[in-house]
């Protein structure tokens, strides 16, 4: 069985809007170029999101209500034909030091184990530093975007000395750029 090639997909600011902490349908709102985007890789590419969700750590929503807002999401993807296979998490805060947020590398080794995936052919798009952090620490490929919170984190990037593969301030554009490596 030959091994898959994904894309791993942040979520608040790479797929949505990033409301700071959104968990109410009606704050999602889908980023531009992103169908678009999706549609144009699905054909080479698997999707997973992992996502950072300090938000259920610090008890401004519930496990449930991340649930919902992310069932949304998905459903709104699925009537455009994409389909993400699975979605992971991390609800901890920073300070709690866990091994599933990112840029440490815990999803990255279960999609790789679960879905049979060549992670070096294999892309992260987030962004964050701590998106392109964990591409790079699980041997993937990396978008930078400065959509979302991106922009402010440009100078962040370079001094914590993270080169991400591509910069770019529009998903279509960078899965134009993705389908140039392959």
């Amino acid at each position: 069985m030959s091994k898959k090639k994904a894309i791993i997909l942040d979520r608040d600011g790479t797929l949505i809007e990033d409301r700071n902490y959104a968990y109410k349908i009606e704050d999602l709102e889908i980023l531009s170029g992103v169908i678009e985007g999706l549609k144009y890789l699905q054909s080479d590419f698997v999707f997973f999101i992992v996502t950072n969700q300090s938000g259920i750590g610090r008890g401004y929503y519930t496990v449930e209500d991340f649930e919902k807002f992310n069932t949304h999401l998905l459903e709104i993807l699925d009537k455009n034909d994409i389909k993400i296979l699975k979605t992971y998490y991390c609800p901890h805060l920073k300070e709690d030091k866990c091994d599933c947020r990112k840029p440490k590398t815990k999803y990255i080794n279960e999609i790789i184990n679960e879905f049979n995936v060549d992670i070096k052919e294999s892309w992260m798009v987030g962004d964050h530093p701590s998106d392109i952090g964990f591409g790079i620490n699980g041997e993937c490929r990396t978008v930078f975007l400065t959509t979302g919170h991106g922009n402010k984190h440009l100078d962040e990037l370079e001094s914590l000395g993270i080169n991400p593969t591509i910069i770019s301030d529009n998903f279509l554009a960078a899965a134009k750029e993705i389908m140039t490596f392959h």
